[in-house]
């Protein structure tokens, strides 16, 4: 939509004239400066794409907010939250995150932050995944070196989930899940999510690449995988919405990996490398949509079927079946298709980060009130 500069309607003769954002005098379209004022007209122009991507971004994070309680947008700030990535850090830096999750290593809720979350070791983990992987590929190809094959395709299935994987264990600022538990979860949950999916399949059998089929394989896998999200979340009676996320994230980073590997193994090593690039999008970042949605309607109460068919919860497992349908949908311009099904699933993410963050915050305020209430001896 156009806006009213000076009374003037800039709907009128948009393609053939422009309106100057300083004076208000009109311009032909094609002119790159106004004839008045001198102000560069193009500026207007980015000006406007940039409001309207801006409106869209906030709509999108409006609507998914609402889903988590909350009913306004939700800015998300690149530049913030990953600011961390290109600063030196120690081997100290490293080791306290990876020792978290213990009995001695979990902070107390008033320790906890509920700050940006500002994530940089898994940059770190994909760098060195990448490298290894970049010298198996040249020992393959360059020196023709078959025993590398086996390697690459473990190594090429694994980088980029695996590296998300550390990426939602950096943000679970409760920290109080260990690298163990998240190993377990990786391994087990990602194997056993692979079965059931392949059990559901043998049920409903396997969908095509049209619209129905497409929808049918989203169904599936992400009914399969929720299955296995829903076990470990039982188990581990985990209460906040990071929790959910990393254990949503485990297990679709482990499905992930396998999944790849079989494609490598069947389809060779370009359907690999194009696998792993899509990996940024796909299972990790679904199943970690998924978990945090069934502990954010969960919350400390024990897992019960009501859950499953909150609202809240709905909407966010649609979302993923959506995303995961609509990814495996025959579509003209896949390329594109692909970059902004990885931001719509990104988008989400943030969503749901916001809402960990919020609950943090909600948590602090409720012991504080509780403590504040609590009676004084005299």
């Amino acid at each position: 939509m156009f806006e009213n500069i000076g009374g003037i309607n800039m709907a009128e003769d948009a393609g053939k004239y422009t309106y100057c954002t300083n004076c208000g005098t009109k311009n032909a379209a094609t002119n790159k400066f106004c004839l008045e004022c001198g102000q560069p007209l193009i500026e207007q122009d980015k000006q406007t794409k940039g409001s309207r991507t801006g409106n869209i971004l906030d709509n999108a994070t409006k609507e998914m907010n609402s889903w988590t309680g909350e009913d306004k947008s939700v800015e998300i700030n690149f530049k913030s939250i990953f600011n961390q990535v290109f600063k030196k850090h120690t081997q100290d830096e490293t080791d306290r995150i990876f020792i978290a999750g213990t009995k001695e290593t979990t902070p107390t809720l008033n320790e906890v932050a509920d700050k940006e979350v500002r994530p940089w070791l898994f940059s770190r983990v994909f760098l060195y995944l990448s490298s290894l992987l970049l010298i198996l590929l040249a020992v393959l190809m360059i020196f023709q070196n078959s025993n590398a094959y086996p390697g690459l395709l473990f190594m090429g299935a694994l980088s980029v989930p695996f590296s998300l994987l550390i990426f939602f264990f950096e943000i679970n600022v409760f920290k109080n899940i260990s690298i163990y538990q998240v190993m377990k979860i990786f391994f087990i949950g990602g194997a056993f999510s692979l079965l059931m999916t392949v059990f559901i399949y043998s049920l409903t059998g396997s969908g095509n690449f049209s619209l129905l089929g497409s929808l049918l394989i989203g169904l599936v896998e992400e009914t399969g995988k929720l299955v296995i999200i829903s076990y470990f979340v039982h188990k581990a009676n985990v209460s906040h919405i990071f929790n959910g996320m990393l254990i949503g994230a485990a297990i679709g980073a482990g499905f992930a990996v396998f999944e790849n590997a079989g494609y490598a193994q069947n389809y060779g090593i370009a359907v690999l490398l194009v696998r792993s690039f899509g990996s940024l999008g796909s299972h990790t970042i679904w199943s970690a949509i998924i978990g945090a949605a069934l502990v954010m309607v969960k919350k400390n109460h024990k897992l019960t079927k009501a859950h499953f068919t909150d609202r809240h919860f709905i909407n966010f497992y649609l979302l993923s079946v959506l995303l995961h349908a609509l990814w495996d949908l025959k579509t003209p311009f896949t390329d594109v298709k692909l970059v902004l099904l990885i931001i719509s699933g990104w988008v989400a993410i943030f969503v749901l980060i916001h809402a960990g963050l919020r609950e943090v915050k909600e948590l602090k305020k409720l012991k504080l009130k509780n403590m504040l209430e609590e009676p004084h001896e005299a």
